[in-house]
């Protein structure tokens, strides 16, 4: 979940009182979020440079919030304060209104075909009458970088450009140009570079470089010019400095360039909901017509809630708490969700009717009414009760039969053990002398330790030995688990079986012992020894595989096909995973079984 840092005598100024860290620890609670930390500015810093001093009583209290990952109203101060000021019935929720000016005068934006190769979207907003002070352009810039981190995914869906307006004149135009040909002065700049030089210059920078790969490539780069050719942002990398936002400015032009338009609506939502309350017109907000390539307009943004019923049923249904339909509008209303009850319904089920604000991009269901509901009513007020099922769950059998025979292996003495079911090239095949054959292989690994999924539990009860061999002897060690075999059959390429392998280590040996274990499984099973060639049950019969010790081996034949083998472990082997006593070691195909 993201996290955010507010001073806490700015939140508390926000919120009309002061809280003890208890109390604003509840509340958080309460409201769905979690209080993280307690610090101050420098303390942080401290902690990153690992830096040990004591803090000092002048320092800025900071409170380090967990938000939601999909409460993007609540991922900056305004948001935050608004939420909470709701929740506690110290305000009601804001409407908010687009300005109603001729089309004459709306400022326009025109979208180039080009665009489309790249960043095909864009929409826009202006906010009139902006009083900035520090802390509100420090949330204001802020609030965009955590946009950025996680709805925008790191830019590649939407990337935000806030712009000085009276720098500007209008109309824009969103084009898309060869990179040689894009020339501006970028943020924090005093010369002109082109686009093509800055991609150079940003692969040293610890910020940008990271979303040069976006454009990286492409024979021509997106760019918004304003109407004297004076490029305002070249996005998704950097605006450029001649209409740079400073605590100055007042009138605020905000674009939004996206490969996702929903994405991007969200996002230039969430941007002018939050800090449309500092304008002259409170919540007001100013239209920008977008002109898209084909001629057809449309304007932006969309403030309008959208409508949902909901049952009442669903929702005490859902909780499992009776809820009155008066108690659940209030409860909705605390949650920034304009609710009443729907006079037209009839019947015994009350229906209620939600108008989701559209600061609440969340709400996409009715489960997220239901779980607004859950959440201003309490989950700690929801008794716990025993669900009544119409139907009773199980084990699937395999599973219940896999759970039988770890008992009775754990019950011969054997510890059990849990390994990875990724390994490498090398450990699944050449250190147990096997040939190559194909296994399912991922496509990008982090490390050659997780290549490949494993064929066989036998290395990795071998690898565990291995990091163990001080453990007094004997070392009885088994695992009940799944190995992943290619088969074009199936409509992925592979399937999963279960196996059971088992590992005896000790002075000598022990294969005896792995001989009992594999008769005692199969007593257990009710499978009964055979002569060889019987069908009707198990017998043993000689094996060469590589991993065993010549002459002492055999595979497992149960009516008529081979499950599975052991033997004792060949001393290359056991040299391969540096482990100094001789070794027995079964696997068996337990599937087989059933």
């Amino acid at each position: 979940m993201p996290t955010i840092s507010v001073g806490r005598d700015l939140l508390f100024k926000a919120l009309g009182r002061s809280f003890t860290d208890e109390e604003f620890d509840e509340l958080c609670f309460e409201y769905g979020i979690e209080l993280d930390d307690v610090t101050t500015e420098k303390a942080i810093l401290r902690k990153e440079k690992h830096i040990s001093e004591e803090a000092q009583e002048d320092e800025e209290i900071i409170y380090k919030i967990e938000i939601p990952a999909n409460r993007y109203d609540l991922l900056c101060l305004e948001g935050l304060a608004r939420g909470l000021r709701i929740f506690k019935c110290a305000e009601q929720v804001p409407q908010f209104c687009v300005s109603k000016i001729s089309a004459a005068s709306m400022i326009k934006m025109e979208v180039k075909a080009e665009t489309a190769m790249l960043r095909p979207f864009v929409v826009c907003a202006v906010l009139r009458g902006v009083t900035f002070n520090q802390a509100r352009y420090n949330s204001f810039i802020d609030l965009q970088d955590k946009l950025h981190q996680n709805l925008c995914r790191r830019r590649t869906l939407v990337a935000i450009g806030t712009h000085d307006l009276d720098m500007l004149q209008g109309p824009f135009s969103y084009e898309a140009l060869p990179p040689s040909e894009i020339s501006f002065i970028p943020l924090k700049e005093t010369q002109q570079f082109t686009a093509e030089g800055l991609m150079e210059k940003y692969k040293a920078d610890m910020k940008l470089k990271k979303f040069l790969h976006i454009l990286e490539g492409s024979p021509v780069h997106p760019v918004i010019f304003d109407s004297k050719r004076r490029v305002l942002s070249w996005p998704p990398i950097i605006n450029g400095a001649h209409s740079a936002i400073t605590l100055d400015t007042k009138n605020v032009f905000i674009e939004c360039t996206a490969t996702d338009l929903t994405k991007a609506k969200i996002v230039l939502n969430t941007m002018v909901t939050m800090f449309s309350e500092y304008c002259k017109n409170k919540f007001e907000v100013e239209p920008v017509e977008v002109v898209a390539a084909n001629g057809v307009s449309t304007v932006y943004p969309d403030l309008s809630s959208r409508s949902m019923e909901v049952p009442l049923s669903y929702i005490s249904g859902s909780l499992g708490v009776a809820l009155k339909a008066k108690q659940v509008v209030q409860i909705l209303n605390r949650m920034q969700l304009l609710a009443t009850e729907s006079s037209s319904q009839e019947g015994p089920d009350p229906v209620i009717h939600v108008k989701v604000p559209p600061t609440r991009s969340d709400i996409l269901h009715p489960c997220d009414v239901m779980e607004d509901v859950g959440i201003g009513y309490g989950y700690n007020n929801i008794k716990q009760t025993t669900p009544k099922c119409v139907t009773q769950g199980k084990l699937l059998p395999l599973n219940d039969f896999s759970d039988s025979v770890r008992v009775e292996v754990a019950m011969a003495g054997f510890t059990e053990v849990l390994t990875w079911i990724l390994g490498s090239h090398e450990e699944n095949f050449d250190l147990v002398k096997r040939k190559s054959d194909v296994a399912v292989t991922v496509g990008n690994p982090r490390t050659s330790e997780f290549e490949v999924v494993r064929t066989s539990l036998l290395p990795g009860l071998l690898k565990t030995l291995g990091h163990n061999k001080d453990h007094p002897r004997p070392v009885k060690l088994f695992e009940v688990s799944d190995v992943v075999i290619l088969d074009p059959s199936k409509d992925v390429g592979a399937k999963n079986e279960r196996r059971l392998a088992a590992l005896y280590c000790n002075a000598n040996s022990g294969f005896e012992v792995i001989h009992g274990l594999v008769d005692r499984v199969m007593q257990v099973v009710g499978i009964k020894t055979v002569p060889t060639g019987d069908d009707s049950g198990y017998f043993i019969q000689p094996s060469e595989e590589p991993e065993f010790f010549p002459g002492r081996q055999a595979s497992i034949i149960c009516k008529g096909s081979r499950i599975g083998t052991f033997g004792i472990v060949h001393p290359q082997v056991l040299q391969n995973f540096l482990i100094p006593d001789p070794c027995s070691i079964m696997e068996i195909n337990i599937e087989a079984l059933l």
